[in-house]
């Protein structure tokens, strides 16, 4: 019995005309590859998922027009804490180091006694002044006596007048000398008393540079330091826009205040969650630093228990005054080769990129200085399905007082 053509066949060797079909057409698909080939598998249905995808809608995304509100606004610097006062102890006088009369790192008073220096030499040259000034007393008195015995002789023309100048200017001249000897006497009792170097003024002396038995020199050797911890200074760089921008918003800038000082700052430390730390600026440079093109400033801040100390980094918040500002979630910022920048959406669905100057967070928002317009539609959520150029489906999002952000 000769087989049908038309009904199927599972004996091996004989194919059917359908299959025969789609061979030629998948070997025809392969001569024209892409879209002229999800065309044909389109015609044919036998399109895969691939083919459903090209006709996707955009992809979804979360967007909200920028918060809008009047914020307090302070601006972050690192600040280096400095003591209010540094002295550098060196002796008055060359000699031997004695005794050591602290310990290294201690809290010392003013006047506290620190170092000592061999004392006999001194004590000798004071001795030594003290017996010149006896000797200048004793030509003084000679002198004195010369002139009132020739003063009348000479009245009397039985002494030659030249006879009583000499006297007398042999008594100015023991006059002189004794008030020099006095002079010495003072310097040699100075020198003396220089031989015990004490604390200057009250704070933290650092460790001895010298042991007793080494030889100092007057105003050169370095024997330690004091510094003032009470109250304390922190030093910190201010930008020229930020400089402006105070000098514009109050007359006098950074070195505006009330009586108690100038502008008000708070400090934290490096392990402080807190800005905890208050004081006031107190110094501001008077001229910009051409190579890195910032000024100087400096604040005081109490420091009754000593527990800031110098040499350390803080984060120090600047008052900047009150302001309208735009407010965008901090996660919605993104960063490019230029700068900052946010993803906004066009009206018709297009995403564009917004070069964006920024400010510093406000409960968990952060400000927006310059680059958005209050009705701008900010994209907040979705980031990663977002890309410039193409086409979005936003949904309507809210910004609240917080980094989180909702579709509604």
């Amino acid at each position: 019995m000769q087989d049908d053509p038309d009904q199927p066949h599972a004996g091996p060797g004989v194919a059917h005309p359908w299959l025969d079909w789609l061979g030629r057409t998948q070997a025809h698909i392969g001569r024209l590859g892409g879209a002229a080939a999800l065309v044909l598998l389109a015609e044919a249905g036998l399109a895969g998922p691939a083919a459903a995808q090209a006709g996707a809608t955009p992809p979804s995304v979360i967007a909200a027009a920028p918060l809008a509100r009047q914020v307090a606004e302070w601006e972050e610097h690192t600040a280096r804490i400095e003591p209010s006062a540094r002295v550098e102890i060196r002796p008055r006088v060359s000699g031997q180091v004695e005794g050591v009369h602290f310990r290294d790192g201690a809290l010392v008073r003013s006047g506290d006694l620190l170092f000592t220096l061999d004392a006999r030499p001194f004590r000798i040259a004071v001795e030594s002044a003290r017996a010149e000034v006896a000797r200048a007393e004793a030509r003084l008195t000679l002198a004195d006596q010369q002139v009132q015995r020739y003063a009348p002789l000479a009245r009397q023309n039985f002494a030659p007048e030249a006879e009583l100048d000499t006297r007398r200017s042999a008594l100015r001249e023991a006059q002189a000398g004794i008030a020099a000897a006095r002079a010495a006497l003072r310097q040699a009792e100075l020198d003396l008393e220089f031989t015990e170097v004490r604390a200057p003024r009250a704070g933290r002396v650092s460790d001895r540079r010298v042991d007793a038995g080494n030889l100092v020199v007057q105003g050169e050797t370095l024997l330690t330091t004091v510094v003032a911890l009470d109250p304390v200074y922190a030093s910190f760089d201010v930008s020229e826009a930020q400089y402006l921008r105070h000098v514009r918003a109050a007359g006098a800038g950074l070195r505006n205040g009330d009586d108690a000082g100038g502008l008000p700052v708070r400090l934290r430390l490096l392990d402080e969650a807190e800005f905890v730390h208050a004081g006031r600026v107190e110094f501001v440079d008077s001229a910009f630093d051409r190579r890195s093109g910032t000024i100087r400033a400096r604040a005081v801040l109490a420091n009754p228990d000593l527990f800031l100390t110098p040499g350390a980094f803080a984060r120090l918040r600047l008052f900047a005054g009150d302001a309208d500002a735009l407010m965008v979630p901090d996660a919605a910022v993104m960063a490019d080769q230029s700068g900052r920048v946010v993803l906004t959406v066009a009206a018709d669905g297009t995403v564009a990129p917004r070069a964006v100057q920024l400010g510093p967070l406000v409960d968990g928002l952060r400000v927006v200085r310059s680059g958005l317009a209050p009705g701008d539609r900010v994209i907040i959520g979705g980031l990663h399905r977002a890309r410039p150029g193409t086409r979005v489906t936003a949904e309507q999002g809210l910004i609240g007082a917080g980094p989180i952000a909702s579709a509604r």
